[in-house]
């Protein structure tokens, strides 16, 4: 069975939440190695006029992805996946945040499909024009 056998357009593929904790950050920033301190630090972000901690860009990027590539297991591949930042995803202290994504099909064609990515944190969107290209095997 073909990766676009039975998917239409507007069809949710995937979703999935994925709870961020400061522990997650620090964690995140031992992997990238990207130890800026507005990713730990309440004070170095207050400092910068950020509204609080903030988790990484590309950790909130690979989150958004990753539902996909479930949903893909081994019937294709990501040929393209792009977003754009729209607002920062703030991590409390307390009780952290929790980033939900939605894959939903945007587009259909010889090439495969293109799925088109919600990412929210409570009632707000934290990446704009997040689209991934699924090419089938």
């Amino acid at each position: 069975m073909s990766l676009l056998d039975g998917l239409e357009v507007g069809q949710v593929v995937a979703e999935r939440s994925f709870p961020l904790t400061r522990d997650t950050l620090v964690r995140y920033a031992g992997a990238s190695g990207d130890f800026n301190p507005i990713h730990y630090r309440d004070d170095v972000a207050a400092a910068v006029g950020l509204p609080g901690v903030l988790a990484h860009g590309m950790l909130t990027m690979g989150f958004a992805v990753q539902p996909v590539i479930d949903w893909l297991d081994a019937r294709g591949w990501v040929s393209d996946y792009q977003v754009r930042f729209t607002r920062p995803v703030v991590v409390d202290r307390q009780i952290g945040a929790v980033v939900t994504v939605a894959a939903r099909v945007g587009v259909l064609d010889d090439a495969g499909a293109r799925i088109d990515l919600t990412a929210t944190v409570g009632e707000q969107t934290v990446l704009g024009k997040a689209q991934v290209r699924v090419t089938a095997l």
